[in-house]
């Protein structure tokens, strides 16, 4: 089995994207926002549409007086604000990236984008709860704007032939996928799951689709965890709790899936990002930018044991940045714009993956099985 990974010419599909809000020369408007001190500006999202020659940056807004000098500086954007609501009226931008990691303004910084008629391209993680997203996701849909999340490993090269591999039988019918985060000791559990987990519970989708129901057990310091724990990480992302997570999904068609996050586990896990099981052999993706996937057969058992022998698949050695990653996921961004589609890491995928997220802390407050779609949308440690 051979990987051929994506080498899509950019330039080129720039250059034959249709010209709308037009600017000088013609050129799409690109408005950016950052939060200096709060999140910063994303993992290479304020430069994420520098490579397209059809598309220009005429502003970037940034509540900090030194965050926002120091980023209009660096960007060389030809105009900067320090409220992104007046930027966002006066430049009537077609496209506007929101850039903080922190995502407790990601709704508002949104909705003030799609007022102005905007596509949004933004950081994970997509909002707090499933039900921000839902806000933004109906006014998006309301006035035909398309927004896309960072989620950039669903759009890695060697994550999308592995998805090809097993579409054509490479691993025998697909059965469980096992997932597991960072583990660090600073965020491992509740903190972990969402910065780190999203983009996991992202691909866990892309392989198994939507998830039907969730059994959780979310713990600190060896006990089960209760609102009372609920803690602001240093990135507002929403509140988290727990140090160690345990958690079980069902997906369609009979597939397992679990994700678990236990600073203890880190050195015996390895790398983070999950394994795909199959009736005939395995995947194993290891997780960040750029992304490797390796392969094994089915393994072979005997009196004396049994041997496990993971390889690359044959075919050029992975390469990539954020940059590539990035600009992946911001042609496919216009592309969608201009055809009317969703994108490929659409806010409506990153919002079902929050929705998984809420679910284990659902599932282990409730001590219940939960099903998916969650009937209630707020944030189980908030509400």
């Amino acid at each position: 089995m051979e990987f051929k990974p994506d080498r899509r010419d950019f330039s080129a599909m720039a250059a034959a994207a249709p010209m709308a809000f037009q600017g000088a020369g013609g050129k799409r408007r690109l408005c950016v926002i950052g939060a200096t001190g709060r999140g910063d500006w994303g993992h290479g999202l304020d430069t994420s549409f520098s490579h397209r020659p059809d598309i220009e940056l005429v502003a970037v807004a940034d509540a900090s007086p030194a965050g926002l000098k120091k980023a209009a500086d660096r960007l060389k954007a030809p105009k900067s604000y320090a409220d992104y609501r007046e930027m966002l009226s006066r430049e009537k931008p077609e496209f506007v990236v929101v850039a903080p990691r922190h995502c407790d303004q990601h709704l508002a910084m949104g909705m003030a984008a799609v007022e102005e008629g905007a596509h949004i391209y933004m950081e994970k993680p997509f909002m707090p709860s499933p039900a921000d997203g839902d806000n933004l996701l109906k006014a998006a849909d309301a006035k035909g704007l398309r927004i896309a999340v960072a989620h950039q490993m669903r759009m890695e090269p060697a994550v999308t032939e592995l998805r090809k591999a097993i579409a054509s039988g490479a691993i025998g019918d697909l059965l469980e996928i096992r997932a597991w985060g960072k583990q660090d000791n600073a965020r491992a559990g509740g903190e972990d799951m969402i910065v780190l987990g999203s983009h996991l519970f992202d691909l866990m989708r892309l392989f198994a689709g939507d998830v039907l129901w969730c059994r959780a057990g979310v713990t600190l310091a060896g006990r089960d965890i209760s609102k009372a724990d609920a803690r602001m990480p240093k990135d507002n992302v929403g509140p988290v709790a727990g140090d160690e997570v345990n958690a079980q999904f069902g997906f369609a068609k009979g597939v397992i899936g679990s994700f678990t996050s236990r600073a203890r586990l880190r050195e015996a896990a390895g790398p983070w990002g999950l394994e795909l099981i199959g009736a005939k052999g395995a995947a194993r993706v290891a997780a960040n930018i750029p992304t490797q996937v390796y392969l094994r057969p089915q393994v072979g058992w005997s009196a004396d044991g049994g041997t496990v022998v993971w390889k690359k698949p044959a075919g050029p050695a992975t390469a990539g940045s954020f940059a590539l990653a990035n600009a992946r996921l911001v042609d496919d961004l216009v592309a969608a714009a201009d055809s009317k589609r969703d994108p490929e890491c659409s806010g409506r995928n990153a919002m079902k993956a929050i929705e998984m997220v809420m679910a284990v802390y659902r599932a282990s407050l409730t001590g219940s099985k939960v099903t998916l779609p969650l009937a209630e949308r707020g944030h189980p440690l908030a509400s």
